[in-house]
């Protein structure tokens, strides 16, 4: 059985507030794929983690504190998605853990795994994706990858397929910071890369279906 990592942005889940209609159709879809497929589900912290991070960035703390609490987030929504989907009540918190509950279930929903500077939702998904021989799906607010952020610039060009060395490259020119919003970040682009992990950024739950189903849909495919 063919196994997909999705990577869930958390403002999707959590815009400013909890959003029940995503949620309803994040169940209804994932309900239909995982009778053919296993599913990965990773949840990002998305606004919640960076309205948590800015304070104590302005206060000075440390990189490495934002990023704990940044984590605790992810955690926050992953217990929201995997409850409200019915899938493991408890957060799996490593690579083995999640192998075991996907030799029983189709289905897995877990936050950000153990502790690694700068890593993020994206570095686990891609790590995820990697021990589990997956293809990796970023699920973000965006159709994809476009020369500039489209929300600003009107003259934005969508980008439907591009190399992992020339993804990697434009990932590169972006400093970490916790909390940071980036359609996938820097780590998962080293990562997928080395291990040419087949990666598609999408938006919207017609797009997420067509693609691990074959068919047409609208992202970017990073391979």
């Amino acid at each position: 059985m063919k196994t997909y990592v999705i990577s869930v942005g958390g403002s999707l889940i959590v815009p400013d507030k909890v959003d029940y209609d995503f949620l309803v159709k994040l169940r209804n879809t994932i309900n239909k794929l995982k009778k053919k497929y296993k599913i990965v589900i990773v949840t990002g912290g998305g606004k919640t983690a960076r309205n948590y991070i800015e304070p104590l960035r302005k206060a000075g703390f440390s990189n490495e504190v934002q990023c704990l609490l940044g984590i605790k987030t992810t955690k926050l929504n992953a217990m929201l998605v995997s409850n409200f989907l019915e899938a493991n009540k408890l957060l799996p918190d490593s690579i083995i853990e999640i192998k075991h509950l996907l030799r029983r279930y189709n289905l897995v929903v877990c936050g950000s795994i153990g502790f690694k500077p700068e890593m993020t939702s994206d570095g686990d998904s891609a790590d995820i994706a990697r021990h589990l021989n997956a293809e990796l799906i970023n699920m973000t607010n965006v159709d994809g990858l476009f020369t500039r952020d489209p929300r600003k610039f009107k003259n934005a060009k969508f980008i439907p397929e591009i190399s992992f060395k020339y993804f990697l490259r434009i990932a590169n020119k972006i400093k970490f910071r916790a909390g940071q919003h980036f359609v996938l970040d820097k780590t998962a682009a080293v990562i997928i890369d080395k291990y040419k992990i087949k990666t598609v950024i999408l938006k919207g739950f017609n797009n997420l279906e067509k693609c691990i189903n074959g068919g047409k849909f609208r992202g970017t495919i990073i391979s």
